[in-house]
């Protein structure tokens, strides 16, 4: 499995990604369907959003985006295929955006985390700071979580 920067041309794969991904945690089709526009990826966005996929044989198992400038940016999307959960593609993506952070100069993340995927960032090494409004369901509540990057 590796890392690479996303292509323009995956943006509607991508999208179609971050729903199944999102239906994993049992959300229903009315539901999906009123997160569709917040997921959507655009071709012209891949780049600025610092969009990067997880991929083994040429199959894309998981993407993510690092938005924002330094000193503090977004880890805006991060989703993984439902048959590929379990098998290190977040732990991947995760420790790329860190990675990258890093490069870019970022002294921490902010995370709107699915409550359902909020364990996984709490084990990671980020801790919850607050709550955000969903873009997609009124009156939801997401979990606002943040990474900081040691130094190194």
């Amino acid at each position: 499995m590796k890392v690479r920067p996303a292509r323009p041309s995956e943006a509607a794969e991508l999208t179609e990604l971050a729903l199944r991904s999102k239906a994993y945690w049992g959300y229903d089709e009315e539901f999906l369907a009123a997160c569709r526009a917040e997921l959507t990826m655009e071709p012209d966005g891949i780049g600025p959003r610092r969009t990067s996929v997880a991929e083994e044989d040429g199959r894309v198992l998981g993407f993510t985006t690092l938005e924002g400038a330094p000193p503090t940016g977004v880890l805006g999307m991060m989703f993984a295929e439902p048959d590929a959960v379990g098998r290190g593609v977040g732990r991947l993506l995760f420790g790329h955006v860190v990675t990258e952070a890093r490069r870019l100069g970022f002294a921490r993340f902010t995370i709107d985390a699915d409550p359902n995927a909020e364990p996984f960032y709490l084990a990671m090494g980020a801790v919850r700071v607050g709550a955000t409004p969903s873009g997609s369901i009124p009156g939801r509540e997401l979990p606002l979580l943040e990474f900081t990057l040691a130094s190194r």
